[in-house]
Formats: C-alpha cells, sequence, structure tokens
C-alpha cells in the first residue's frame, strides 16, 4: 500500500532512493583505486547533511552499502570487493597487471617491494599464478631467461679456469642471497659442482678449482717460508699480517708430541720446570762476549688490487716481487704450546701480490671478492702448517736432544767461572768506586756470555719444540746480543720463563754481580736447568786450570799493552789465590794492592811497566791530524822501551810459577 523502502528503521520514498542511488553510483566510478567503502559512505553522509541543511534526514552506512552492492551485482560498477569493506576498482586492477607485465617482459624480473607498493600483500603467489614458468628467489621473481644468461657467463668463467662474480652479471638490485639462490638453478653450475671442477664461495662468487689451487700452491710457498723456516738469531716478531692462535691443533698432536717424547729415551725438557739432572763437566777456560750486532729491517707491503672479473690460468699475471733489498722474511715467535698461522687479512694480501688481476680490475675493494676465497684457504694453510710441525717433530727431537746436552755443559763450565770470577770481587769491597768497575765489567764481559748463551739455545729449543726447522747453532759462545735483542728473546717466552728472563736482562744492566747470580739461578730453576755451585774442591781444579792457561798465555803474549792485565791476573793468583778480571781503568788499583805482597825489586818492575804502558796508550790515543807523524816517532820509542821491559814482567810471574 505503501511504495518505499524500509531501511534501519526508516522509510525511503523511491525518489530519494533514487537520488542516494546515483550519488553512490557516482562515486563508485569515479573512485580508480583501492579504498575502504566505510570512508566514502562518511564522505557522502556529510554531502547529504549539507545538501538538505536542518530539514535533512541521517542515512546509516548499512543504507549506503545495500545500495553499493546492488549496484556491483547490476554491473552498473565494476570491481571487486574483499572482506566487504575494501573496494579495488576494476580499472586499478587492470593497470596494476598491466604494470607488471610491462616490468616483468622488459627485464625479466621483479622485486617483490615492487607489488607490494601496488598494493599486492603477497607477491610469491601472484607471481606463480600469473607467470607459472618464473623463478622466485628471496627478494626478486626471474624469467627462466634470466637463469640462462648467468649459467652462460658461470660456465665460460669455469671453463676457462677462472672465477666469476655472478652478482656482476645479475642487476643491481639482486642480493647475495638472490645471487647464491638462482647459482642453485644453474645447470652448469650444479654440474660442475658435481664435478669438482667448481667452488661457491660467499654466495655469490664461482671460481674454477683450477685457479683456487694454482693460487693455493703459490700463497702455500709464502706461508711455508714463515711458518717452517727460522735462524740461530731472533727472528723479526712484528709482522703486521700474523696472528697467534693458541693450541692451535694441540688436541690432535698429543701423539705425536708422545712419540717425540719417547724418541728422546727419557731426556727430559730442560723448559719443564723441576728437572734436576746434572749434564757436563766444568772446565776452566773463559771466552767473552764479542761486539754487539743489529740490522735495521724493511718490510715490504704489497698494493692493492681492483676488479670483478678475472684473468684465467690461461692469461699469465705480470710477475711480481714480494721482496726488496733487505726485505723482511715473513716470520714469527712461537709461544709455547702455539703455533704461528696466517690471518685472514695476511692471505688476502698474498693473493693480491701473487695475483695482480684482482687489482686491475677496477673493483672499489677488492677484499669483499678475496676475502671469501681467503676464508676458504685459510683453514687449509694451517692444516698444511700443522702437518708440516708433525712431520719435524721427528726430527727436532734429536737436535733438542743435542741441544740440551750441550747447553748443560756450556753452562757447566761459565757458570762455575763466574763464580770463581765473583770471589776475587770481595778484594776491592772497601773500595766502592773500584768495586763498582769490577762489578760492571764481569757483569758485561762473562755474564752478558752466560745469558746470551742461555737465550739463544732457550729460544732455539722452543722453536724445536713447535716444530721449526732451525739451523743448530754453531758457537753460540761467539754470538753477541744487544740488549734490545735480550729483551724481544725473554718476551717470546712462555708465561714465568719470560718474567725471569727480564730481571735477569735487568740484574745484567745493573751494578751488583750478586743480585745477577741470584736472578740467573731463578731463571736456570725456571726453567729446568741445574747450576753446579762451586766448591772447595773444584776451587782448587778451576784454579789451577786457570792458572795454568793465564802462565800458557803470558808466556806466549808478544804484544807489550796486552801482557799487563794479563801478568797482573796470574799475580792475584799466586798471591791471594783468586781469579780476577779487571777492566783497562782498575788495572792500576790492581797494582797498588800488590805492594805489600811483593818484595821492592819485583814491585818497581811491575809499577815501571804500568806507567811505561799508561804513556804509551795516552800517545796512540792523542795521535791526531798533523802532530801525528811528530807522534809516531815518539809512541815507536816508547812502544820499543816496553817490549825491552817485557823479559823481565815475565820473569815475575813465570820464575815463580815454574818453579
Amino acid at each position: 500500500m505503501v511504495k518505499g523502502r524500509l531501511e534501519g528503521g526508516q522509510l525511503y520514498t523511491p525518489a530519494y532512493v533514487a537520488r542516494v542511488g546515483a550519488m553512490v553510483r557516482g562515486a563508485a566510478r569515479g573512485i580508480t583505486v583501492p579504498i575502504n567503502l566505510s570512508a566514502l559512505w562518511s564522505t557522502l553522509q556529510k554531502l547529504l547533511l549539507e545538501m538538505d541543511g536542518a530539514t535533512g534526514v541521517a542515512v546509516e552506512g548499512s543504507f549506503f552499502q545495500s545500495l553499493f552492492n546492488g549496484l556491483v551485482k547490476e554491473g552498473e560498477v565494476l570491481g571487486s570487493v574483499r572482506a566487504g569493506a575494501h573496494w579495488t576498482p576494476t580499472v586499478f586492477a587492470i593497470a596494476q597487471r598491466e604494470c607488471i607485465d610491462s616490468f616483468f617482459s622488459q627485464n625479466s624480473f621483479i622485486s617483490y617491494d615492487a607489488l607490494h607498493k601496488l598494493g599486492i600483500s603477497q607477491p610469491v603467489q601472484f607471481l606463480q599464478s600469473r607467470y607459472p614458468e618464473g623463478k622466485h628467489l628471496v627478494t626478486v621473481f626471474v624469467h627462466p631467461s634470466m637463469i640462462e644468461i648467468l649459467d652462460a657467463a658461470t660456465e665460460d668463467a669455469v671453463e676457462r679456469g677462472s672465477w666469476i662474480d655472478s652478482l656482476s652479471v645479475l642487476p643491481a638490485s639482486f642480493g647475495s642471497q638472490d645471487a647464491s639462490k638462482i647459482l642453485s638453478l644453474c645447470p652448469s653450475v650444479q654440474s660442475a659442482l658435481k664435478a669438482n671442477k667448481a667452488l661457491i664461495l660467499g654466495e655469490s662468487y664461482v671460481f674454477s678449482n683450477g685457479f683456487v689451487k694454482d693460487v693455493y700452491d703459490r700463497v702455500e710457498k709464502e706461508v711455508e717460508s714463515f711458518g717452517l723456516s727460522g735462524s740461530s738469531g731472533i727472528m723479526p716478531s712484528d709482522d703486521s699480517y700474523l696472528i697467534k692462535e693458541a693450541k692451535v691443533g694441540q688436541d690432535t698432536n698429543r701423539s705425536s708430541e708422545a712419540s717425540e717424547t719417547s724418541s728422546e729415551s727419557g731426556h727430559k725438557n730442560v723448559l719443564e720446570k723441576g728437572s734436576k739432572k746434572k749434564r757436563g763437566k766444568s772446565g776452566g777456560n773463559v771466552k767473552s762476549g764479542a761486539t754487539e750486532s743489529g740490522a735495521d729491517d724493511t718490510e715490504y707491503i704489497p698494493t692493492k688490487s681492483k676488479k670483478n672479473q678475472k684473468r684465467g690460468k690461461d692469461t699469465p699475471p705480470s710477475q711480481v716481487s714480494d721482496s726488496k733489498p733487505g726485505a723482511k722474511k715473513d716470520g714469527g715467535k712461537l709461544q709455547e704450546g702455539n703455533l704461528n698461522v696466517p690471518s685472514e687479512e695476511w692471505v688476502i694480501q698474498k693473493i693480491m701480490m701473487l695475483n695482480p688481476d684482482f687489482e686491475e680490475q677496477g673493483i672499489d675493494d677488492p677484499k669483499t671478492i678475496l676475502r671469501p676465497l681467503a676464508s676458504y684457504m685459510r683453514p687449509m694453510l694451517i692444516n698444511y702448517l700443522k702437518e708440516k710441525r708433525k712431520a719435524l717433530f721427528t726430527e727436532n727431537a734429536e737436535k733438542m736432544k743435542r741441544l740440551l746436552d750441550n747447553l748443560q755443559k756450556k753452562l757447566d763450565e761459565s757458570f762455575l767461572n763466574m763464580q770463581l770470577y765473583e770471589k776475587a770481587l770481595d778484594l776491592f769491597e772497601d773500595d766502592q768506586s773500584t768495586s763498582v768497575i769490577m762489578h760492571r765489567h764481569l757483569l758485561r764481559a762473562t755474564a752478558a756470555t752466560l745469558v746470551d748463551t742461555l737465550f739463544l739455545n732457550l729460544d732455539m729449543h722452543n722453536k724445536l719444540k713447535n716444530g721449526i726447522e732451525v739451523q743448530e747453532l754453531q758457537n753460540s759462545d761467539s754470538v753477541s746480543l744487544s740488549s734490545t735483542e735480550r729483551t724481544a728473546l725473554a718476551k717470546s717466552f712462555p708465561g714465568p720463563l719470560s718474567k725471569r728472563a727480564l730481571a735477569v736482562i735487568e740484574a745484567l744492566e745493573g751494578k751488583q754481580v750478586e743480585t745477577f747470580m741470584s736472578a740467573f739461578k731463578e731463571l736456570a730453576e725456571e726453567s729446568g736447568l741445574h747450576l753446579k755451585k762451586l766448591d772447595k774442591k773444584l776451587e782448587r781444579t778451576l784454579l789451577h786450570s786457570y792458572r795454568k792457561d793465564l802462565t800458557s798465555q803470558v808466556s806466549a803474549e808478544t804484544d807489550p799493552v796486552s801482557l799487563l792485565a794479563k801478568v797482573v791476573s796470574l799475580l792475584y793468583v799466586q798471591v791471594h789465590n783468586k781469579a780476577l778480571q779487571a777492566p783497562g781503568r782498575a788495572i792500576s788499583v790492581a797494582v797498588s794492592r800488590l805492594k805489600d805482597k811483593m818484595d821492592d825489586s819485583a814491585y818497581k818492575v811491575l809499577t815501571d811497566y804500568q806507567t811505561a804502558t799508561v804513556t804509551l796508550l795516552a800517545l796512540m790515543s792523542a795521535a791526531t791530524g798533523d802532530e801525528q807523524d811528530c807522534s809516531s816517532d815518539r809512541i815507536l820509542s816508547k812502544r820499543e822501551h816496553l817490549e825491552n821491559l817485557m823479559p823481565a814482567l815475565k820473569g815475575l810471574v813465570l820464575g815463580s810459577s815454574q818453579s
């Protein structure tokens, strides 16, 4: 009976319904992008209120929605409704697909981010349904033609025995994970991997096995030169490309070390504290240190390289020298239980040095390419060094045994002599200035040689123990170290031994022999070495040998200047029964102390000879420049006078000694 529409408790006339329906249809057709319908209805409600004013009716959103659903059903507006509230016009869907199709057909790939920006929330499912032949990667979707292009490029690199960065072939928007995934889809790459013809390193780099083997062989020679070589001197330790890796292969090498121990036939390691085995015999010969020496080393740093794509083995690189005159050999000190191994940075530098192709190719940072290769090669290099170290243990075991025997013999002889010379210092304790001179002379001459011998032998033993091939010391007594070299060696020793060694160096540079002897004993104890104590019997034996040796030297001496010190030392053996070691500037004091022990005529012969010697030395020191010719005659005259006094001086000690 009533013509109208009942909606939400309100009755609408057909004319009003037609009017509102026209508004809904016009608004829906004017929308070209996805929209939430509730926002559209709010806009239409405001529009109606503005049109009708105070007499207008408040229209519910459900009324607009029912009109809209009818229009969609009748085909008046084209599009799709999702979840009843989200409207996507057909014009937008068409434009969306055309945009995706255009980009994908032109580039053979499209990123998921691009689809997200176009309003597609599930890009992988959308693309797979639209392009069934395509392949989805981590961040992009690709056409099979993209895989074919990369497959051909990598196959060519592998066949030429070279390498390739797959990201250099792929578009810039591809990431390393995308590269790794697409390489897994390349048939030639997979077949090369199965046939051990290629390696994938760092997700995106494909190296042929031939190229990697060639590089590895050359780097292996370099790592052998520093890891296994050694010398009897001090190895440089400041190579910036070397690191210490604590206890590398310690567990795997235990069996090898055990067999080494048994091959020594029970000979105990001197570096193991507590070994008290006595070795060697005592003797009376004395040897003093030689001149100090040192050398400055210059380090050659290889230049960096640049470029992405490569030259194969069939294109030989330019010859590159990795050394200069005076260049430092790669080396390092080995801590106890540690093995020097190349760092990743060292391997990268060597690869760039040996393969300048990487530098010549214009890459911003060649290390981004070389780091995966270095990471792959480094474990093999470490294993190579460990195997070499094991092989050297058997060879080094015999060297270690001989080294320990010889070291113990040298210490037995040298330390007893040191104790013997120390007793003579008591004669000058009442003269502080002379006592200091005597103490310093004994430390700088005899004690320094003793320390150098011990340090060099402990350093060599440490290297041999750690599998380093070194040349045996022919005569460590002839090697004189500087203070810097001693400190470097001391710091290379393990823990407590290093601390004791540094204390010995400090005492050696001091003024008290007693302090040095105490520090040296502690070092020897820490090393497990046995030091013989000078008892009365040994003292008599050493003094007899020392006296006999000095007598022979005095008898055979032809240099008038050198004769005086030897005669004074022999007189102190005869008079005080002490083995005196006096420097030149303390001879006058030593001579004066013999006055009460000799008759006047004998003492006059000694003082006259000493005065003549001092005069001759003063003339020789002053003879310079224009006065040299004039001084030469005076020097010659004084020397002849001194030579004439030699028989009388020798008679003082040789007659008494022989009688």
